[in-house]
């Protein structure tokens, strides 16, 4: 499917994006949040801060500004770090077209307020087109129906993406038809998209697999094993799944894509940045010094960890590897005296979790993407 797309960021996942769609016929319009990488980006046609060695295709535009990267879009995909996303999409306020969709491709929580991504998007946009005065005939101001904006999540590393490896990822949106049109657009022969209508979940596996990909990364920075790995793994999953419950998500989400598989890929994998910040954390390395060791690529678990300890708290559900990483990252705990806590915990039942007993009749109840 050809269509007219605005990609707002241009990091490694942003221009990963707008690589993949502009191989298949898609017009797209790039834009960087800082003009100089705009123009260098649209100089040297392709990313080497970010991705590279993958050249732009030629149906990628840099947009030196907002209006230009916007004009005649029918999808506004808006790929930057969850600390810049109001600020960027208040950037939008005035400029987003009522016709328009917008795609979060984000994966993290705003770490003061822990909204997800849509949520967000939703307060700055506004949650609805204002209906046309009497005077004008027209609308008074422009915003977005909370039925227009999907989010996009899945086991997506960008690197794999830009080379054109088989990959798959998760569309889900409150309204079914606008996340069938973006699975159109992004039904590709190297990425193949799946629809769910549970953005909740979607998200939050999205934004929580980052916080155990720190725990994984402390488990081979530490030189632990496969089992080790796998504990963490699949207790992760666990309080993940516990947390999104309790938040409005439906369970069976964190057993597809968005949530086991890319937990499983962003653990396993060492090009993984939230991975690296728990190898190097268990090699004695500053967390500051990590992080500017990144050049400019975010870690989005590091903030993640402190968001997703406080909707637990909030919502009373139990994280004891969020709160021993968020120990580790925050409170001077050292890595290997942390997962001596989490081993001495007292004894529990594995399936104690009431979605996994086959007696439990009631699904959880959803919350709107609002």
């Amino acid at each position: 499917m050809s269509a007219r797309i605005a990609v707002i960021g241009a990091g490694s996942w942003g221009t990963a994006l707008a690589v993949l769609l502009g191989r298949t016929g898609c017009a797209i319009r790039l834009w960087a949040r800082r003009r100089a990488l705009g123009e260098s980006l649209r100089a040297a046609r392709e990313n080497p801060q970010y991705l590279p060695d993958v050249a732009f295709p030629d149906a990628v535009t840099v947009a030196l500004d907002l209006a230009e990267a916007l004009a005649d879009a029918e999808f506004v995909l808006v790929a930057v770090p969850a600390k810049g996303m109001r600020e960027t999409v208040r950037r939008l306020r005035d400029q987003v077209a009522p016709g328009q969709a917008v795609v979060s491709v984000a994966k993290g929580l705003e770490s003061d307020s822990g909204l997800r991504m849509s949520q967000v998007i939703i307060e700055e946009l506004g949650d609805s087109v204002a209906r046309p005065s009497a005077a004008t005939a027209a609308p008074t101001r422009r915003g977005l129906a909370a039925g227009r904006l999907a989010v996009l999540s899945g086991p997506n590393l960008a690197v794999e993406v830009a080379a054109g490896m088989a990959t798959a990822t998760v569309i889900a949106s409150p309204d079914a038809d606008l996340a069938r049109r973006v699975q159109a657009v992004f039904l590709q022969p190297t990425f193949r998209a799946y629809t769910n209508p549970d953005v909740i979940g979607v998200e939050l596996g999205g934004a929580l697999k980052n916080v155990i990909a720190i725990g994984a990364g402390i488990n081979d920075g530490l030189g632990f094993g496969d089992n080790t790995k796998a504990a963490v793994v699949t207790r992760g999953l666990a309080e993940i799944t516990r947390l999104g419950v309790a938040m409005g998500a439906q369970a069976a989400t964190f057993m597809g894509l968005a949530g086991v598989g890319d937990l499983v890929a962003t653990c396993a994998s060492r090009r993984s940045r939230n991975h690296r910040v728990g190898f190097e954390l268990a090699q004695g390395k500053a967390l500051p010094d990590i992080l500017a060791g990144m050049k400019g690529q975010e870690a989005e678990g590091v903030p993640t960890t402190r968001a997703a300890r406080m909707l637990a708290h909030r919502h009373g559900v139990e994280m004891p590897i969020t709160e021993a990483i968020h120990a580790v990252l925050f409170e001077g705990l050292s890595p290997r005296d942390a997962v001596a806590a989490l081993m001495t915990r007292r004894g529990k039942d594995e399936l104690e979790e009431a979605w996994l007993r086959p007696e439990r009749a009631d699904p959880p109840r959803e919350e709107t993407i609002t």
